[in-house]
């Protein structure tokens, strides 16, 4: 239901009025307005109790997914969106009138919690993700499913295509990460559901170790070895031999097998350092 009205303040000035105003704005509020101005980026609509400036903006893509472009919009237009965030530093009420098309997608998508499993089949793979029909929920108007995982989110091993991981029309199981109002999708991640193969050898590994892997790129700051099915590591240029070259291509080859040590394990940011300089040194 769409907020009442602010009244007047009684003698306050425009611009207590103003902050007033803004500041009860809360986001899943619906506002209506008039349009006051239309660009490329989207358009700034005067909200209904608040004349002096516009203070409510949609996004061209937080706009219908029917009309899709915010030159469908016309200046003196009204329009009645929902609130997705406020901007008390910049004045400003984002807004969304696909929310307001689509009250059922919106409430469903409202209604989930961060960590909360979600089932559904695969609708279609694309090479930026793979979209989502999930169990219960409602159809999407546009895309083919209103659930939506993210490439990195696909799976913690190594992968060429998304078609590497899932099938269209398999069932999966994934987290919910959050609701994307842009798109109207719920982010979803299948990796969160299975466990983290670099914590499982993160906890079987320490600093000091010695470890044989294959090289499997090579950059300009080192190469990267594979030590387990599932974990690289990186050698940086200066830990690759003493004394150091300038290219690592002029002491190992990808294919190469080597023998490294384990410098650090950073099971945050799921990284590991490696040098195969120390490991030479040991073998000495």
């Amino acid at each position: 239901m769409a907020r009442e009205r602010l009244g007047t303040m009684g003698g306050a000035s425009d611009e207590e009025f103003f902050r007033k105003f803004l500041a009860a704005i809360q986001v899943g509020d619906v506002y209506s307005g008039i349009v006051a101005e239309v660009s490329r980026r989207g358009v700034s609509v005067i909200l209904d109790g608040f004349t002096a400036r516009p203070l409510g903006f949609v996004g061209s893509l937080d706009l219908s997914w029917v009309r899709f472009s915010a030159a469908a919009v016309e200046v003196g237009h009204r329009i009645t969106a929902e609130v997705t965030a406020v901007d008390l530093e910049q004045g400003r009420a984002w807004m969304s009138t696909a929310a307001t098309e689509n009250p059922g997608l919106w409430a469903f998508l409202k209604s989930l919690r961060a960590g909360e499993l979600l089932s559904g089949q695969i609708g279609a793979i694309e090479r930026f993700g793979v979209f989502v029909a999930l169990d219960n929920g409602p159809d999407h108007p546009v895309f083919p499913g209103v659930g939506f995982i993210t490439i990195p989110e696909l799976s913690w091993r190594r992968f060429e295509t998304a078609s590497d991981v899932v099938q269209v029309g398999q069932r999966v199981s994934c987290e919910f990460l959050q609701f994307d109002t842009t798109n109207g999708e719920a982010r979803l991640s299948l990796r969160a559901t299975q466990p983290d193969p670099f914590q499982t050898f993160a906890e079987a590994t320490t600093v000091g170790q010695t470890l044989r892997g294959q090289v499997t790129k090579l950059a300009p700051f080192g190469v990267f070895v594979q030590v387990t099915d599932d974990i690289e590591g990186l050698v940086h240029l200066q830990e690759l031999t003493w004394p150091p070259v300038e290219a690592p291509e002029a002491v190992v080859q990808v294919g190469d097998e080597i023998t490294v040590v384990v410098t650090e394990i950073d099971r945050d940011r799921r990284r590991l350092a490696l040098s195969r300089r120390q490991a030479s040194t040991a073998l000495e």
